[in-house]
Order: C-alpha cells, then structure tokens, then sequence
C-alpha cells in the first residue's frame, strides 16, 4: 500500500487532518478514497500511522490514527547520482528506480553528448520531481530525494560538497568498482557521488577532464551497459557493499 506525507501538526488527538492540496487531490479525485477505507501516513519524524478514513469534504480527508509505528525505510548513506540526462522514458526510468534505491539527491547532468538541451531539461525537474515522489510513496522511503539544479561535468568535478566521486567510464577504465568500495573510508556524513554518462558515452574532452581529477574512474564488469541499467547497477553494488558496513 503506497503511503502519503503529512507534518505532525495535522495531528490532533487521535485524528489526522489531510488539507495538503497535492495529496488531498491524489487520495479524493484519482484514487476515489471512501470513508471507511485504510490509509498509511507518514509525519517528518518518520513515524508511520495505520488509519481509517472516517469523513471526506471537499477540502479535507480526516482520518481516524490505529496503530502508529517509528520506522526507518531510508537509506544510511549520503548517495547522489550525476545522470546525464537521457531520452524521456529512459530518464523517468532512472529517476523511479533512483529514488526507488534510496539516493538522497539525483543531479541532471549535461553532457557533450547529452541528447537533451539545457532548456528542456530545465523545463523537466517539475516532472521529475513528481516522478520521484510518486516512487517514495510506492516504496515507504520514509525521505524525498532532491531533485537538483543541472550541472556540467567539469563543474560536478570540481565541487567540494562531496567527499567521494565515482564515475563509470566502461571502455576506458578497467578498474572493478567492487575494489574500489573495497577500500573506501567512509565516515557518517560523507556524500558520495555517482557520474553516469550518457547513451554515446563521454566524449574525448570529457574523458579527458575525468583523467585529470581527483575522483575514482570505475568499470562495472565487462559488458557495455545501457546508461539507465549502469545507474541501477552502479547504485546498487554502492548498497550492497557499503550500506551495512
């Protein structure tokens, strides 16, 4: 059952009061809730309420709290991606599954061979945005992943905000990300940084760029992967050995 965001002080008593107009429109006109019908809501302090839906006007939904729970759908790491932005379907795709994975913030990146123009990436993060948060109600993350402002790679690489960058460079770099995790420092509020490139790969200026940092250069094995199966895959070997270290 998808669950839905509300703030602690639409709780009064035993009951909860929905006039957020996003989730109000959500829960009333495309899911036609009944009164009577079973509801999961989750306030900022991560606390998850079991409710009833007991009355629905045309401004709000209250609901009847039975059984609440503190729980912790999120993920421990600070983990963001760098995507080069993708054709629609591919990049819906990578925001759903992204947010899906945990990531706490995924960053449009332009690259010289995105095949999307600033402008209509801009135009995007609206949708994004959407997208991303109807994959948190899907999946009970118990947190929102950022949406970020696009960036260019050379300004992605120069950026200090995050301790650890990874970029998945397949036909040029055959060091195993598996190796490189291996022997990673990670403290508590580290953010680590994933660059996935796009369809065509980087080009040479790019390549380039990327040799001359100070970041970790990575290969995921040894098949040419799709761009939007390299985010899902990278992601999750990220998880896998670093989440519960």
């Amino acid at each position: 059952m998808p669950h839905f965001f509300i703030q602690k002080k639409d709780i009064s008593e035993n009951k909860i009061r929905i006039t957020e107009k996003s989730t109000f429109h959500h829960l009333a006109r495309v899911m036609r809730a009944k009164e009577g019908e079973t509801l999961l809501l989750v306030d900022e302090n991560q606390t998850q309420y079991s409710t009833k839906i007991i009355n629905i006007t045309n401004e709000f939904i209250e609901a009847e709290i039975i059984k609440k729970t503190l729980i912790n759908h999120s993920l421990k790491l600070n983990l963001y991606l760098a995507q080069s932005v993708l054709k629609n379907d591919a990049q819906n795709f990578v925001i759903q599954k992204s947010t899906e994975l945990g990531v706490k913030g995924i960053i449009p990146l332009c690259t010289d061979n995105c095949v999307i123009k600033e402008s209509v990436v801009d135009s995007k993060i609206e949708k994004w945005k959407k997208i991303a948060s109807e994959a948190v109600k899907q999946c009970e993350r118990t947190d929102i992943p950022q949406i970020l402002k696009r960036e260019k790679l050379k300004d992605i690489l120069g950026s200090t905000e995050y301790k650890i960058k990874l970029a998945c460079v397949e036909r040029s770099d055959k060091t195993k990300m598996k190796k490189v995790l291996q022997n990673l420092q990670i403290e508590k509020n580290d953010k680590i940084l994933v660059i996935i490139g796009p369809e065509g790969g980087f080009s040479h200026e790019e390549l380039n760029l990327l040799e001359k940092s100070d970041i970790h250069k990575v290969s995921l094995g040894n098949l040419i992967l799709r761009a939007e199966t390299a985010a899902v895959s990278a992601l999750s070997n990220i998880i896998y050995e670093l989440e519960n270290e």
